[in-house]
């Protein structure tokens, strides 16, 4: 190296412009790390902005004639002049030493924007979905996603918590463009375009993130998944990385002579004080772990509430006075409405009741009619029942959680997952096994063809898209980040299909987040329908084309029947989420009366086992001598052969709530149903737990709204006539919520519901005064060139407002140059 600093030395002294070139160039090459990743840059990228008018000064490609499919002319030319009454514009070749022009139809003609070339972005309002009330809006925007993140620079610079991609795989199936071209398997450049591609767009998304907490969360395969690694370790070294795989493909994927690939890999960047936060889901079904239907690792334990009845030793009036006292329920809210006092020792109880009030009394009365007493005092009932650990069941019978319970749920073990029809809690036990993800992940709902494409199918029928990801591995990934954010910040420059909005929108439904989501995407049309589209005369621009790109045929749709519930036709959406939640239910327990034969006739083991054979479940080895019923601990099932046992039976039962069957033999209808009512007195409501139905037609109580992004001359910047395309940043700024102040301010000022414009400082005093009496202001936007002006006026805004200066020309606030 010494050597080289020598000879370009020399350089710079016989000729000064060469050896600074090459003392650049030696810079350049000795700052690259000697084991790290070394690729092309291929600079510059350039990309096609058909919808883009045509403009003098612009840089433009000539397009191959309508009909046909090959590729056109991928030379760049520069507009000289337009000739509006013709149509047409001069064009200048650029990049060659002899000059070579030509005039082209303005029809023929597509704008190309290069990587280094500076842009004045905007944005378009191209349809709004408003279901969530005050709830922010999550964004939809249509355009390159490298001048969209430059854009996002001013509205979201350090404010964004999670950056979810899912970017091409370089295939070599025509998943991506480079310069406008597809990259091929056999293109000697590909995997250097890839990286070069990704680079740019990574650094640029590096200024969003919030550099205190958050994560940047890439999935991949095998084609690159090496290459991205040592790329996120070189561009963020302050981060800490983490790769997990994931089975997307269980049936697999065929690579013949080869392993059959069933994972992709997902990175997983921890920026500041970022962590995975445990969700109770290993994200694996192990040897300890059964997996649920759901595909979700098991992660609760049944939660024992018992019966407030006293059963068992010291279980009357007698042995505890204090614990004989009424329970007053309302029959319609199945709550409690009153706990009375013990009427003291021999002093009688009055069983009358209204029959036409909806209030019923409830004393501990045991099932053979003799007073009995409660397991709590009156005031340790009243505080278990304040605290939510006590409810009334179906039958009104009043069960509790006990001690060994209420401490779990004081320390966390036991946590509470939602409510029942009544607004009793619902609590699960989150078992340690599971407290923490593994580094393999192993779900069914994480299969990509059923909650991928299936899924997909079902929201947008007709239009198909390659490859979705499965929303429940989306939404999976996404809990560990923001399940303790509701008001997060994510955002998905490679958005597709639309799939991480739309699981930012299932995260708000389960915990009331208000979460929003930026999805970015391109309007890009599939080579197949590319084909059969140019053969039809048609090209990127046309009304007819563009309505068959990724953006309008599918993005947007697919998130507008997220919201809705219906699909683009109006349907309502079949089927049920998924929901990784469970409720408890009460469900009857079953009762069968063996009316048809006599107690009598079962006078031996023999014949009572030829009854027990008819009952499934029950084997005939419970059958022992002169049995006169069957309890079992082991067996959801009992049978009563003698019903002058019964009283013993009903003894035997007691504590036994996992017994859901019983078969009684008993001649008379009366004597069953007394027995099952004191049965069902006894062991109260049998509670069971199944997964939470969430159907899809309900929808989201959420707010989307779709842009396109433009591209503004400085002419129309500089006159304040670009005002409502910047209108949208100002207002994603602001946190996208409420209403958008659209036109400048005819006053000098405007407030909507989360920022304020001053355009004219003159009005400050009365912008200043609207902003003291509003609520939700974040930020007030003052346009001024005079520094000391601006600096007056914000020292005067309420506290808790971020002043914001706008240029009057607003042309140094919104130009990004594609190579900074």
């Amino acid at each position: 190296m010494s050597r080289l600093t020598d000879l370009i030395a020399k350089a710079k002294a016989k000729d000064s412009v060469l050896g600074a070139e090459l003392d650049r160039e030696f810079k350049i090459l000795s700052s690259r790390l000697p084991f790290g990743l070394n690729f092309e840059r291929h600079s510059p990228e350039a990309v096609e902005l058909p919808l883009r008018p045509i403009r003098k000064g612009d840089k433009v490609r000539v397009l191959p004639e309508r009909g046909t499919t090959r590729k056109g002319d991928q030379r760049l030319w520069q507009v000289k002049t337009i000739h509006k009454a013709k149509k047409t514009a001069d064009l200048e070749l650029l990049g060659t030493a002899e000059v070579e022009t030509q005039t082209v139809a303005l029809d023929d003609l597509v704008v190309v924007a290069e990587f280094r070339d500076t842009i004045y972005p905007g944005l378009v309002s191209t349809g709004r979905v408003s279901h969530g009330g005050d709830k922010p809006f999550h964004s939809v925007i249509n355009g390159e996603n490298y001048h969209v993140l430059k854009a996002l620079t001013y509205t979201h610079r350090g404010k964004v918590d999670a950056i979810y991609i899912d970017p091409p795989y370089n295939s070599g199936a025509k998943d991506w463009k480079y310069n406008n071209d597809y990259v091929e398997k056999d293109d000697s450049y590909r995997h250097s375009k890839w990286l070069a591609m990704m680079e740019r767009r990574l650094l640029v998304a590096r200024e969003l993130l919030n550099p205190a907490s958050s994560v940047l969360i890439v999935t991949i395969d095998e084609k690159e998944y090496l290459r991205l690694g040592l790329l996120l370790e070189q561009l963020f070294p302050e981060a800490t990385f983490q790769m997990t795989s994931t089975v997307i493909a269980p049936q697999g994927s065929q690579r013949p002579g080869r392993f059959s690939r069933i994972e992709e890999y997902i990175f997983c960047g921890f920026f500041g004080e970022s962590i995975a936060v445990p969700t109770g889901d290993a994200m694996i079904a192990t040897t300890d772990d059964s997996e649920n239907e759901d595909g979700g690792a098991a992660r609760e334990e049944k939660v024992t509430w018992d019966s407030l009845m006293r059963r068992g030793t010291d279980a009357t009036r007698a042995s505890r006075e204090d614990m004989f006292y009424p329970i007053t329920i309302d029959k319609k809210t199945r709550k409690v409405v009153e706990v009375g006092y013990p009427p003291g020792t021999g002093n009688p109880i009055s069983f009358e009741e209204d029959p036409d009030s909806n209030l019923m009394v409830k004393w501990p009365i045991r099932t053979d009619g003799s007073e009995g007493r409660w397991q709590l005092g009156r005031d340790t009932f009243e505080n278990v029942l304040k605290n939510g650990m006590a409810r009334v069941g179906r039958s009104y019978a009043i069960t509790y959680l006990k001690g060994g319970a209420r401490s779990q749920i004081e320390k966390g073990e036991i946590v509470e997952t939602g409510k029942d029809d009544y607004g009793y809690p619902i609590y699960q036990v989150m078992t340690s096994s599971v407290a923490w993800p593994r580094t393999v992940w192993n779900k069914r709902s994480h299969n990509a063809s059923v909650y991928g494409s299936t899924l997909l199918r079902a929201f947008i029928p007709g239009r198909k898209f390659p490859f979705p990801k499965s929303l429940y591995a989306v939404e999976d990934t996404l809990r560990f980040f923001v399940a303790n954010k509701p008001d997060a910040v994510i955002l998905d420059f490679f958005s597709g299909s639309g799939t991480t909005a739309h699981a930012v929108m299932r995260l708000n439904k389960e915990d009331g987040g208000r979460r929003q989501c930026i999805s970015v995407t391109n309007n890009e049309v599939a080579s197949d329908e590319q084909k059969m589209l140019r053969e039809q005369g048609l090209r990127p621009g046309d009304v007819e084309w563009e309505k068959w790109g990724i953006c309008e045929h599918i993005t947007k749709p697919r998130i507008a029947a997220a919201i809705t519930g219906k699909t683009p036709d109006g349907e309502p959406i079949e089927g049920d989420y998924l929901t990784r939640r469970t409720v408890e239910k009460e469900t009857p327990r079953r009762f069968i009366h063996l009316g048809f034969v006599e107690p009598a006739m079962f006078d031996t083991a023999t014949k009572k086992k030829q009854l027990v054979a008819l009952i499934d479940g029950l084997p005939q080895s419970l059958v022992r001598g002169s049995c006169h019923f069957i309890v079992s601990e082991d067996h959801t099932a009992s049978v009563l052969f003698d019903p002058e046992a019964a009283d013993e039976w009903l003894q035997s039962l007691d504590g036994q709530e996992h017994i859901t069957d019983f078969y009684i033999v008993t001649p008379g209808k009366r004597g069953f149903d007394q027995l099952k009512e004191q049965v069902i007195g006894l062991l109260g409501p049998m509670i069971v737990r199944e997964e939470e139905k969430l159907p899809i037609s309900e929808g989201f109580e959420e707010n989307a709204e779709f842009f396109t992004l433009t591209y503004e001359t400085p002419v129309s910047v500089n006159y304040n006539l670009a005002f409502n395309r910047i209108a949208p940043l100002l207002w994603l700024r602001a946190g996208a919520q409420g209403s958008r102040i659209d036109k400048l301010p005819a006053d000098g000022w405007a407030v909507a519901d989360a920022y304020g414009v001053l355009n004219n400082v003159d009005a400050a005093t009365p912008f200043i005064k609207t902003l003291n009496k509003a609520a939700g202001i974040r930020i007030a936007y003052i346009v001024t060139d005079d520094d000391r002006r601006f600096q007056a006026i914000a020292k005067r805004l309420p506290d808790g407002i971020e002043p914001v200066r706008l240029y009057e020309s607003y042309l140094t606030n919104f130009s990004f140059t594609n190579g900074e």
